[in-house]
């Protein structure tokens, strides 16, 4: 064990576990209560936090009346990452008394409000409602077979998660595409991010959590920052017909099958105790509204052209991984040749390799 010195930037090791005092001390009431999760940004580069009380049993949990520090124990599984004073890695709610929703309450309010939609912007009508508002993993694609990404391992580069639009995402990550049958067989120790077959939205006063709905699903983790922000695919009145969620999945230590329109994980939605002045979305700097790219907002978007290339079966490689450089590599060779007029060379430059199917 050895100690790190905040005052200036630090970098944190993969594969290691970091104990930090955080800067905020609670004094809570009795009869309130806090939880807390990590951000969305720090999920999505697999990153793990969760916070430590003095006294207390539970992870990320802060019981009524706490009076005292908070620690945070950080853990990146893939990176190198920046981290100083002031930075923000997760996020803490409050709660008094009892804030769940029923699932009848969850039933009648996606009949006054419509919570959750299809692929194409319709109200479901009959959603999968048991303790909670289930989502299933969508891994068909009118378009393309692409459905997500998986993080690459061992990388040199230093993630610094308070930059935007900054890092080219091709070193950090490679596009996941389906099987023919709508089949993903996640690798043990890989983590993926893929979309939920549905749009969902959160009423202005309202949140709701991400859960794990049952613990024999497997071999599998379906979410690290799993909180959903008042007016998250709702707008500011219910302009915007529902987002799809980002599912942060990690998979352990045996190869596990996703199956298209499998459920994966289920919403827990909460009562406010009033209706907040302003909600989720571009007027608060909201990175994930509507949301197309299931990337954390510190990188560009993954070029589209590389994936629609890599969609199609007979550039599909085991490789993809070592033939990503190349096929970019060749991309920009074509955009030079167009700018400058003159001709490539004969034949087909595209890199050749072994197709899997």
């Amino acid at each position: 064990m050895y100690d790190l010195d905040l005052r200036d930037p630090c970098i944190l090791e993969p594969n290691a576990t970091y104990l930090i005092e955080l800067m905020e001390t609670l004094r809570l009431p009795t009869g309130l209560r806090a939880r807390a999760n990590s951000r969305s940004s720090t999920g999505r580069v697999d990153v793990f936090t969760r916070v430590v009380v003095d006294g207390y049993s539970q992870f990320d949990e802060i019981p009524p009346g706490y009076a005292g520090p908070l620690y945070l124990e950080v853990f990146s599984r893939a990176h190198l990452l920046k981290l100083e004073r002031g930075m923000s890695l997760n996020q803490i709610r409050f709660f008094s008394g009892q804030a769940v929703c029923s699932d009848d309450e969850i039933r009648a309010l996606h009949e006054t409000t419509k919570l959750v939609f299809d692929e194409d912007g319709a109200p479901l009508r009959s959603p999968h409602v048991a303790e909670g508002l289930f989502l299933h993993v969508a891994l068909t694609n009118k378009d393309s077979d692409f459905v997500g990404f998986r993080v690459k391992t061992n990388t040199s580069s230093v993630l610094d998660l308070s930059r935007k639009n900054s890092y080219d995402p091709i070193g950090f990550w490679e596009p996941v595409f389906a099987e023919r049958n709508g089949r993903l067989i996640l690798e043990p120790g890989g983590f993926y991010l893929l979309f939920s077959r549905e749009k969902v939205r959160i009423p202005p006063s309202f949140a709701a959590e991400m859960m794990a709905y049952e613990p024999s699903f497997g071999e599998l983790r379906a979410h690290y920052a799993g909180f959903f922000d008042p007016g998250f695919g709702y707008g500011q009145g219910g302009e915007i017909a529902g987002t799809r969620a980002v599912l942060e999945v990690r998979c352990h230590d045996v190869p596990f099958a996703l199956e298209a329109g499998q459920p994966i994980c289920r919403l827990r939605f909460e009562r406010l105790t009033s209706t907040p002045d302003a909600v989720y979305g571009s007027e608060l700097g909201s990175a994930y509204q509507q949301q197309e790219s299931a990337l954390s907002k510190c990188f560009k978007p993954f070029p589209k052209r590389l994936i629609d290339l890599l969609s199609q079966r007979r550039w599909r490689t085991e490789g993809v991984t070592e033939q990503l450089p190349l096929f970019v590599e060749h991309d920009e060779r074509k955009k030079r040749t167009r700018r400058s007029g003159k001709p490539g060379a004969r034949g087909d430059t595209t890199p050749q390799s072994r197709s899997v199917i």
